[in-house]
């Protein structure tokens, strides 16, 4: 089994306290990045890891160290990916810095590893006995096409998903919205982006959508009157309950997807499977 220093990523995008939320929210915007390691300017040490939900719970809050999750979750560069997958799994976390123990001093950031990285491996595997229906662990909450965007980004955030399928009068699947897909391309907002701290530059990056819809929710702006069908992608990518976590690891590496309809015999939507529930494959023991 590889270890977590052959796959992580080390030298991973990350801000330092002291710091502010702007600090954040750019290299979030600028790096395409959801989430990001803190650490403590004064020796480098980890203390903590933000992501862009932190960041829109406490609009109000603008300093880091305040709105970042202390004592995150983390790994050794030594551990197997095994392990690491077992973590992702069972806390549905999306980012886990790797650290080395600094006797006195704390725990040195030298790296991160994500689902997508063991994603990565996944795909490659032969063999594999999983499948996508072994793999739902979360009821799948969905929203009606021409609902109000305002209430589907309250509601995705009740039910602690990212992601929704679309239903028709008919409760066919027509489409899915996902967090990043709440801002049509053309909206490009200056006064939005520099409330943000964000500079011009911004508006050509596709980052940006990651972080514009929640501040426009929680500041009530117009575009949360729209409906749910102006936004959602249409036809979305799909697989069927009896696909293979190997081949559903390859769609969603190859594609970018944190998230992946799953369909019946009869082409029904049955539910939805995540990144972090196709590390499945890689831990081996179904949950009962």
């Amino acid at each position: 089994m590889k270890l977590v220093e052959e796959i992580m990523t080390d030298m991973p995008v990350l801000v330092q306290v002291p710091g502010n939320r702007n600090d954040a929210i750019n290299a979030m915007v600028k790096e395409k990045v959801t989430g990001l390691p803190v650490i403590r300017a004064s020796d480098g040490m980890l203390v903590g890891i933000i992501s862009r939900r932190d960041v829109f719970r406490n609009l109000k809050e603008t300093q880091l160290s305040l709105l970042m999750k202390k004592n995150p979750i983390t790994i050794s560069n030594k551990a197997t990916i095994e392990e690491a997958a077992r973590i992702f799994f069972e806390k549905r976390i999306h980012r886990l810095p790797v650290i080395e123990e600094v006797p006195g001093k704390g725990k040195k950031l030298v790296g991160i590893i994500t689902p997508t990285d063991l994603l990565k491996e996944i795909k490659r595997m032969k063999d594999v006995t999983f499948t996508a229906e072994d793999a739902i662990r979360v009821k799948c909450a969905t929203c009606y096409k021409e609902d109000p965007l305002s209430y589907v980004v309250n509601s995705m955030r009740i039910s602690d998903v990212s992601a929704m399928p679309v239903l028709d009068e008919n409760g066919k699947m027509v489409g899915i919205i996902t967090d990043r897909d709440l801002f049509a391309d053309q909206t490009k907002d200056v006064t939005t982006l520099k409330a943000m701290g964000l500079d011009d530059t911004c508006m050509d990056l596709a980052g940006y959508r990651n972080v514009l819809p929640l501040f426009c929710i929680e500041n009530n702006t117009e575009i949360t009157s729209s409906s749910v069908s102006g936004f959602m992608v249409r036809d979305p990518t799909k697989v069927f309950k009896k696909s293979k976590l190997n081949d559903v690891a390859r769609i969603m590496y190859e594609n970018d997807f944190g998230q992946i309809p799953v369909h019946g015999d009869n082409d029904e939507l049955i539910g939805m499977v995540y990144d972090v529930d196709v590390l499945l494959a890689l831990i081996g023991e179904k949950d009962e």
